[in-house]
């Protein structure tokens, strides 16, 4: 086929691809669009065989003009897919969270309060331990954290493996903070109940395990996972909270489209509570329970929570300033 021939055969084709090309370019979709794929893989084809029959470089020219942008636009999304998977870790989810900050320090204190008041309850009033934890569950941090020793053998025993502890882990953290987001939507009460239930319950364990126990059994296991664990907590409440808020003011919009832009603003909360919790429960599962000096795992968990604190404190100001 000679040069004009082809040219003519092809043309509806190439104009057809340039126009999809130029309507996702300009962010309207036009009709067929996702015919773009195949059509890009076409004018591909049509630039290689017109290259080895060497026809005018204008038709050349324009070819290698039609698939560059296609190629720009088919492979961008993959290459913006990353992009805004490091940008929400770096800036997005501390900017969240500090543009939330009164529902945080909230709910922080509604965890901290509860845990800090149980422990101290363990030497003042051991009964409102026992009120918290139950017989059965003061004998099984008993049976755990007796010493190092027991504590290891519990937990092999129990899962076997440690990929068996982290999937146990993940199911009962997401559990945990998939309560206490969902529980927002009953005008945050539910949230608040959960979080102050897990401050009072963790806090009796804590204080019941320093009182009766191995404390340094206990502290070395939980120091590596804990400010994950506690803070993507917090922030589930948060979310919680901020969903509530919409059922109890829900402003000039409907209870209904409230909510929903509620959600949509909570969305990266959870995210975000959910991501910490997943790396909660690989620390647990892989760490926490491994032989080696308290030294290194205090040290561990303490550098842990200073690199939150500037996390949430530093990271993500740019995207503070654009939203």
């Amino acid at each position: 086929m000679n040069e004009g021939g082809f040219e003519e055969q092809r043309r509806e084709a190439w104009e057809e691809y340039e126009r999809l090309v130029t309507s996702v370019e300009k962010g309207k979709p036009e009709v067929g669009v996702a015919d773009l794929p195949r059509r890009f893989r076409e004018v591909c084809s049509d630039l290689a065989l017109a290259s080895h029959r060497m026809y005018r470089g204008r038709m050349v020219d324009r070819l290698n003009a039609l698939v560059i942008r296609g190629y720009k636009l088919l492979y961008r999304s993959r290459r913006k897919g990353s992009e805004s998977f490091v940008r929400f870790i770096v800036a997005d989810f501390p900017a969240v969270v500090r543009r939330e900050w009164r529902l945080f320090w909230l709910c922080s204190a509604l965890f901290w309060v509860p845990f800090f008041g149980m422990m101290a309850m363990a030497w003042i009033d051991l009964d409102w331990v026992q009120a918290i934890l139950g017989p059965e569950g003061m004998a099984g941090l008993e049976a755990m954290y007796g010493g190092e020793e027991e504590q290891i053998a519990h937990l092999r025993e129990e899962f076997g493996s440690n990929f068996m502890m982290f999937g146990h882990y993940i199911q009962n953290n997401v559990s945990i903070d998939f309560r206490i987001f969902a529980g927002g939507i009953v005008a945050c009460l539910g949230t608040i109940f959960f979080i102050v239930y897990n401050g009072l319950a963790i806090g009796a364990s804590a204080g019941y395990v320093t009182y009766a126990c191995n404390p340094q059994s206990f502290w070395t296991f939980v120091a590596g996972h804990s400010s994950f664990e506690l803070i993507g907590m917090i922030i589930a409440g948060v979310a919680g909270m901020r969903l509530g808020l919409a059922v109890l003011k829900p402003g000039r919009m409907s209870r209904g489209k409230a909510i929903a832009a509620s959600a949509k603003r909570a969305l990266p909360l959870i995210i975000g509570a959910a991501g910490m919790t997943v790396i909660a429960a690989f620390i647990e599962g892989f760490w926490s329970a491994q032989r080696m000096p308290a030294e290194v795992k205090y040290t561990v968990g303490i550098s842990f929570w200073v690199l939150h604190i500037a996390y949430f404190t530093l990271l993500g100001r740019g995207a503070s300033r654009e939203a």
